[in-house]
């Protein structure tokens, strides 16, 4: 066997061996953003879980207000449907936007059913609303950092997965597509600050 077979075979390794690296390193990339996804499911389930409860606690104070009731629980539903779908393939670009802006709306309805609740004062006094509205502002923030650690995993990935050399390996084994970031239909209004005039 001559020197110059050894070379090419040594490189040739060197060279499987470094595609090895590289397919493991978007493979463990990967299943840290959908494990980051998984948790933001645990949350939005236990969100989803609590809003009955807290609609059904809110029915008994509020008998007018049947249409700002019936609009949280559609969006509820709403966000459980793409919460589903989002569960499926968390790489789904489409997906995520749905969720994304299915999440908003949610947020949205809960918005005006808390305006509605200051008009009650007995509900607002209600042990049992409190402690509902405790848990779900506990959630709410439980949701937004498993958000923010979901959406760091994607980056990580994204940004190994489009850096040279992977790039030119990232599509011959099934990684063609970057993941894509959950960001909330209220993402924008969040990140303007509130004007205070006095």
């Amino acid at each position: 066997m001559s020197i110059t077979t050894i070379i090419v075979l040594a490189a040739a390794a060197l060279l499987v061996f470094y595609g090895i690296g590289i397919y493991n390193q978007l493979v463990a990339l990967r299943n840290r953003f959908q494990n980051g996804f998984a948790q933001i499911e645990v949350q939005l389930k236990r969100r989803h879980d609590l809003i009955p409860n807290l609609v059904d606690t809110a029915k008994a104070y509020m008998a007018h207000e049947r249409d700002t009731l019936e609009a949280v629980i559609a969006a509820r539903n709403a966000a459980a449907s793409g919460l589903a779908a989002a569960a499926a393939n968390p790489a789904n670009a489409a997906a995520m936007a749905d969720l994304g802006a299915k999440e908003g709306a949610l947020g949205a309805a809960l918005g005006r059913l808390n305006v509605v609740m200051e008009a009650y004062p007995d509900l607002k006094a209600s042990q049992n609303m409190l402690q509902l509205s405790e848990e779900l502002t506990s959630t709410e923030n439980k949701v937004a950092f498993a958000r923010q650690a979901f959406n760091d995993q994607v980056m990580a990935y994204n940004t190994y997965r489009q850096s040279f050399p992977p790039v030119v390996f990232a599509g011959l084994f099934g990684h063609g597509s970057d993941a894509t970031l959950l960001q909330f239909a209220d993402s924008a209004q969040i990140q303007n600050a509130p004007r205070v005039s006095f």
